[in-house]
């Protein structure tokens, strides 16, 4: 749920630009621009690590920008894409919107993505190493326990990201109505601070190594735009 009314929300996240915004808050996207190709709207996305890179060491993602349907109360758009990093592909971040009688809006967001072999032997590798230890937020009772606790494994890797692009989305659009000539700094501290809400899942980096890492990406997004 969206404090922001479904018109806000609509204008906002139909065009395909502003999704650079969106994503760039995201930890893994390094880069992102726009393009038109083939009749349809683009979006060429670079991920990479938790750290700042050149451009020539991160990996692109081509994502189709397909707008499902748009009423006065409801959208779908999906951002797809056939291939990714290590062995994955079939992309799919998908967004429905519906307006609420309270003046809000509604968000339903899902993620998702497939891998070969060689991705999976991947992730078995970041799991049994630096994602050890890392969860989600289903809660997972297990039977020799009273209290319960989280799902790890790829399930919890999923669902640590689709929580990233929703709190993203948020913070793209409660910096709408700032009065900021440029809100970015606005975006980047409200979306860190709302992962540290949930910090045994989501915490990654110190703020400051966060809000310097971004600003430079951010710069480098609008310089080549």
């Amino acid at each position: 749920m969206i404090d922001a009314p479904f018109e806000r929300v609509s204008m906002a996240l139909m065009t395909s630009d502003n999704w650079c915004e969106v994503l760039i808050l995201h930890l893994n996207t390094k880069h992102c621009k726009t393009a038109a190709r083939n009749g349809g709207k683009k979006l060429l996305v670079s991920i990479g690590k938790k750290t700042y890179e050149e451009l020539d060491q991160i990996y692109p993602i081509e994502f189709s920008f397909l707008p499902k349907q748009s009423t006065p109360e409801f959208f779908d758009i999906l951002l797809a894409a056939k291939s990714g990093p290590l062995g994955t592909s079939d992309y799919r971040i998908q967004l429905e919107a519906a307006s609420v009688p309270s003046g809000g809006t509604f968000l339903h967001l899902n993620y998702s993505y497939a891998y070969n072999y060689f991705g999976l032997i991947a992730m078995q590798t970041y799991l049994a190493t630096i994602g050890r230890g890392k969860v989600g937020f289903t809660h997972s009772y297990k039977p020799q326990s009273t209290t319960p606790d989280y799902i790890s494994g790829m399930r919890g890797v999923v669902e640590r990201n689709t929580m990233r692009y929703y709190l993203a989305i948020d913070a793209y659009l409660g910096s709408l109505g700032s009065t900021e000539k440029d809100p970015i700094n606005r975006r980047l501290d409200q979306w860190f601070s709302s992962t540290e809400l949930y910090r045994r899942q989501l915490h990654e980096l110190d703020r400051d190594d966060y809000l310097s890492m971004k600003q430079q990406e951010y710069a480098r997004m609008k310089s080549l735009q």
